[in-house]
């Protein structure tokens, strides 16, 4: 039984994580939790919401030659973005974390008071901003982000001292570089990375690179593919991890040539292992809302995920997803015990919005039914 396999890995191993460092980045959101709201009978939550996206799209729709009002009820404003989100996640855990991000110009935003306070934090730029309409079956990301096309390697070096930047890397057990959708400039970095910073860095074969692309489907396949290859790069100096969720592989795989298989185990694992084997690289994991699957070069893996149909909330479960797995890497986990932290680190957060520390994570796995 994989749970019983992951609790004896994790239960023996999680002590050793506040020796790794990790540099994450670099992105930076700030989140507003909105529900859109369907019938109104009097102030503040008294309404019924819309509760699905397709109600919420026919709304749309049906307005179209006319115009319509739909209110967004806000819920709360969060810390947001790929990476501030995983950097929380894996602060959690007892990580020791930087964070390079667009998180607040000419001071650090508030909502990452919290993250700053524990993680080193250099800013590069504003943070950018998002409405996320959470329905019951998915979410509708509504983003502002002209701010995250400041983001170079040179603004990074002007920040930080090129200098400081390569040391933090070479510390680093794990370098996560995410949401390289939004951020227009990430491609150029990579490449900056790769051929001016790590071929001057000591020799690190298990240092962890991971890339999240964050939903491609707005760039042009021609752009994908070139990040992808990029990415490959990276595979000289050490671990390369690639985390899609189930949209994010159902595009990679035709960028790359691959099939497209229907979400079952035995898709799923067959998805991961044709991703990796086409781009060489050490790690392809692939995590729907239901399950996750992963592939190394030594073979797949598949595990079922802690579902609930009413979660406190959806944004950021994939990047709880992703500090979890990457967590197990750090401590040398097994991959299926690495994708078993992953669902149940995620499915933690969804349920009570909280990022977990490694003991929830044990009692979460202890008590799963």
């Amino acid at each position: 039984m994989f749970r019983q396999r992951t609790l004896q890995q994790l239960a023996a191993r999680r002590a050793g994580i506040g020796a790794h460092s990790v540099l994450v980045g670099l992105d930076g959101f700030v989140d507003t939790i909105v529900t859109p709201v369907g019938l109104r009978r009097s102030a503040g939550d008294n309404f019924t919401p819309i509760t699905t996206l397709t109600e919420f799209g026919q709304r749309i729709v049906a307005a179209a030659g006319k115009s319509t009002n739909i209110e967004l009820y806000p819920r709360t404003d969060k810390l947001g973005g790929n990476g501030p989100i995983m950097a929380n996640a894996l602060l959690a855990t007892g990580a020791r974390v930087t964070y390079v991000g667009a998180v607040g110009q000419p001071a650090i935003h508030p909502v990452f008071a919290g993250m700053a306070a524990k993680a080193r934090t250099f800013s590069l730029a504003p943070a950018a901003s998002t409405i996320a309409v959470e329905c019951d079956d998915g979410k509708l990301m509504l983003g502002q982000m002209r701010c995250l096309d400041d983001i170079t390697y040179d603004r990074i070096c002007a920040v930080m001292g090129e200098t400081a930047f390569q040391a933090e890397i070479a510390a680093a057990s794990m370098v996560a570089l995410v949401n390289w959708t939004m951020i227009p400039n990430m491609t150029p970095i990579f490449g900056a990375l790769t051929e001016r910073v790590l071929p001057k860095l000591p020799p690190a074969p298990n240092r962890i690179y991971f890339f999240d692309l964050a939903d491609p489907e707005k760039r042009s396949v021609e752009d994908l593919r070139a990040a992808l290859t990029a990415i490959t790069k990276f595979a000289p100096f050490g671990r390369v991890t690639l985390g899609l969720n189930l949209k994010e592989a159902q595009q990679v795989a035709p960028a790359l040539g691959c099939q497209v298989p229907e979400e079952t185990e035995a898709g799923l694992k067959a998805m991961a292992s044709d991703i990796r084997a086409k781009l060489g690289i050490h790690t392809v994991v692939v995590h729907p809302t239901k399950s996750a699957a992963c592939a190394t070069a030594e073979g797949s893996w598949w595990v079922p995920g802690p579902f609930t149909p009413k979660p406190l909330l959806t944004t950021g479960a994939g990047d709880h997803f992703n500090a979890g797995f990457t967590t197990g890497q750090l401590l040398g986990l097994e991959p299926e015990a690495c994708l078993g932290v992953g669902v149940c680190t995620s499915g933690h957060y969804v349920r009570t919005g909280e990022s977990p520390t490694l003991a929830a994570v044990e009692t979460f796995l202890a008590n799963w039914r």
